[in-house]
């Protein structure tokens, strides 16, 4: 029975993140990438069954419904580790990785990103992205240094639930104020009574998040989206104070 104690064996980490693809109709003419959240610190492996990643599964399906027979494709990236882990930066890493291979499948069409959490700093990392046009951050894990060089001329979209107590809706309200001078646009959405995870007031988070999406896929293909998604857009998203939107 003695004998030193075995540590226990660490789960084997994947070479590559996870891209399930919902493809268009037709011909793609534009990508929606779709980043969950995940933690601060953590080299533990991503499973389909954790909650970060379930919980963004409702957004591809609303964006493909839509869009899909449009040509808007949507991707779903699993990451590698569950961690952003410092400088490593493990997601912007997958980001980078479900970029690439964007481009190099459908080189010039327009990419559009949508994050939640950290899946949402992941976002605005990498709006940077020659074909990167729209990125839509929900609830972004946000500081005061986090870079807004990378949003520059593209469309924003941050939308936080003001009852959020894991990533801090302060921080996002000012982030949305330091990109205003370099984005194409910058909207900032309060949603009353609803925490982090997205589970109060559900119809708003999605139906923002697809009329922003939808809209800026319209602007830049010419698609025919529904005038519903339009009509949603115009009212929440082209305010006179873009600032102060609450749902």
């Amino acid at each position: 029975m003695g004998g030193t104690p075995r540590r226990p064996a660490r789960a084997v980490v994947p070479a590559d993140p996870v891209l399930t693809v919902r493809a268009p109709r037709g011909e793609v003419t534009a990508v929606a990438l779709v980043l969950h959240g995940g933690r601060a610190h953590s080299f533990d492996p991503v499973r389909s069954r954790h909650l970060s990643p379930s919980r963004m599964i409702p957004f591809a399906s609303i964006l493909h419904r839509r869009g899909g027979p449009l040509g808007l494709a949507v991707m779903a990236l699993r990451n590698r580790v569950r961690g952003w882990n410092g400088p490593e930066m493990s997601a912007l890493q997958d980001a980078r990785w479900a970029l690439e291979r964007i481009r190099q499948q459908h080189p010039g069409v327009p990419i559009y990103l949508v994050g939640h959490s950290m899946g949402g700093l992941t976002a605005i990392c990498a709006a940077d992205d020659p074909q990167v046009r729209a990125v839509a951050a929900l609830a972004p894990w946000l500081e005061s240094n986090t870079p807004v060089d990378p949003v520059k001329d593209r469309h924003l979209l941050i939308v936080h639930g003001d009852t959020d107590r894991w990533t801090s809706p302060r921080q996002s309200r000012r982030f949305a104020e330091r990109a205003l001078p370099l984005a194409a646009s910058v909207n900032y959405v309060s949603v009353r009574n609803a925490g982090h995870f997205m589970f109060r007031k559900v119809g708003s988070w999605h139906g923002l998040t697809a009329s922003f999406i939808l809209s800026r896929f319209a602007a830049d293909t010419g698609a025919g989206v529904e005038p519903a998604h339009l009509r949603l857009a115009r009212t929440l998203l082209t305010a006179d104070e873009p600032l102060a939107i609450r749902v």
